[in-house]
Formats: structure tokens, sequence, C-alpha cells
């Protein structure tokens, strides 16, 4: 006698069967692929945060044996984690990698762009990302933004398309039905790829630990002097913190979040490893920008207006 299997039959015990995890990779192998072969100079955004760093090992995976077609370009804001950098240019020599730099202090020095008075540089970046991209004509451009991040992450679509100003106009996102992905673009403009857009943090960190995927490690719960500000533990430094007032203490933390050390602020743990961080972050309530990000609280709609004007 015949038995007709169950859909649960079919497909939770199917050996076919992926996993969550599996099929994220598989949608951003797929999306590193399409740009592989629908554009001319596509570049990684890699700053070394998780979330660039899984962007990479993804692209190593998808075109292993060979070497991954991308140059990376990183937006320096000369504020950045020294601990990142290092890991930055490490990770560029193992593999082999090609890297742009564009760097908000030369800006800065040539009087292009001006500091802030609160000692922020991450608005800054703008300038830099855009020109470095109009001079080396990149017409892709991988970020790591993810829905789950920031509100206005939510309204990007995977292909976001930005004119000749690399501007982003949220009306001109296109239909991305059945994972079909239209990169045309007129002279000028390009076109930012997220293939992170359906990860959570708490998927990138579990796919970290199935991976083994080495990371740096302010990542991981440490002893660092900081100081309090705005309801955040921020790392003293020439950026302009402490202020009067603000004592500088010892504590336990780690980072969410990595960016210039004048925005982004550590968290108190005690998470040495990844499965206390993996633990964490499923317990947290707060994203990880909306908890350490100082940048994304000058007002409601501090991202997308970053974002319109080129920003990541």
């Amino acid at each position: 006698m015949t038995t007709v299997a169950t859909v649960s039959e079919e497909t939770g015990n199917s050996p076919y069967a992926l996993s969550h995890l599996d099929a994220l990779e598989s949608e951003a192998v797929h999306i590193l692929r399409e740009v592989a072969g629908e554009f001319e100079r596509p570049v990684i955004l890699f700053s070394g945060g998780k979330d660039s760093i899984v962007m990479l090992h993804l692209a190593l995976k998808a075109f292993a044996p060979a070497a991954v077609p991308f140059a990376l370009l990183h937006v320096d804001t000369g504020h950045n984690f020294p601990e990142v950098l290092e890991y930055r240019d490490r990770t560029v020599e193992r593999h082999g990698l090609r890297l742009h730099v564009a760097s908000v202090q030369d800006y800065i020095d040539r009087g292009v762009l001006r500091e802030r008075p609160d000692g922020i540089r991450n608005p800054l970046q703008t300038l830099p990302l855009t020109e470095r991209i109009q001079a080396e004509r990149f017409d892709a451009v991988f970020g790591g933004g993810r829905r789950d991040e920031e509100k206005a992450r939510a309204k990007e679509r995977v292909f976001s398309l930005r004119d000749e100003f690399s501007q982003w106009d949220p009306r001109r996102q296109r239909p991305e039905l059945w994972q079909l992905y239209n990169g045309r673009h007129a002279p000028g403009e390009h076109v930012r790829v997220f293939p992170l857009s359906n990860w959570t943090e708490l998927d990138v960190w579990q796919y970290i630990a199935r991976e083994g995927i080495e990371l740096p490690g302010i990542y991981f719960a440490h002893e660092r002097e900081v100081f309090r500000r705005a309801g955040m533990w921020l790392t003293a430094g020439e950026w302009g913190g402490p202020r009067a007032g603000e004592t500088v203490e010892k504590r336990q933390v780690r980072y969410r979040t990595v960016g210039d050390m004048s925005c982004t602020g550590a968290v108190d743990s005690d998470a040495t490893d990844l499965d206390a961080v993996i633990t964490e972050i499923a317990a947290s309530r707060l994203t990880e920008r909306g908890a350490t990000r100082a940048d994304d609280k000058v007002s409601e709609a501090a991202m997308e207006d970053r974002k319109r004007e080129g920003y990541f």
C-alpha cells in the first residue's frame, strides 16, 4: 500500500532541506554572483566590522577557488579603533585583496570638510565615499546594511539605485519579485547592493559561530577605559573625549557595532566567547545601533537624511 508523505515529512526530514542560515547564505551568494555578472566595477565596503567581515566571507565562498573579483573600499574617519584597522589590513594581506582607502582626515586637512562641534566624524564620511565612487567609476557598491538595524534601512531594496550625485530617493526603489534584481542605471549613476538585507544581528552572530569566522577582539568582553556620555560608554581619544565632568573608569565592556570612536558606544558585558554573545544578543530588546550609535540619535530621521545625501 502506497502512503502519501505529509508536507512536514517532505521538507523537515528531507536531506535537501536548508536551515535558515543555509537559506540566507544561498541568497547572499546569489546576489554576489548576480552583481559579478551584471556590473563592470563593483566594490565591497569593508570597515573590519562584523557585517562587512561576513560579507567578505560570503564573497570568498561565492567565487572559490578563484579570487574575489571585487576590490574593497574603506572610508577611514581618522578616529577608527586601532584593533579594527589592524584586522582590516591583516585580512587584506591574507587574501591578496585590493583596498581603496578614502580618508576623512585628508579632506579636513585640505579644508574641504570641517570638524563638527560634537567631534563626531561619521556624517563626514559621505563626501569622501561618493567622490571615491565617482573617481574609480564603481557601478555597484556592496554594503553590509541589514533591515533590522534602523528604520531607514528597512526602506532599502537589495539593489538600491543612486543618482549621479550618489543620492538616494525611496520613490525610485524597484520591485524585487522572485529575487529578480534590476541593476540598470544611467551613466554616472550606481547601485548600492545589500546582500545581508534579510539577516538579523542574531543571524550574523550565529553564522559567524557556524563558520568559525575570526573577528576583532573588541566584539568580545574586555577591560577598557571608558566614560559615560548620553547613556553610552565611550572610549577616550583625540576626537574630544572626555569633557569636563566626564570621569574615565575601567569597565568590562564589548562592542556590538564598530564605527567612529566618537559615536560608537560599548555595552557592559561578560560575553567573552561566541556562545555567550549569541545568548546576550538573543535576550536584547535594543538594536545594536539604537543602543550604541550616537550619530543615529541626532534626530528621528538622522540615518535617512544621511542616506539621501549618499551615506551607506
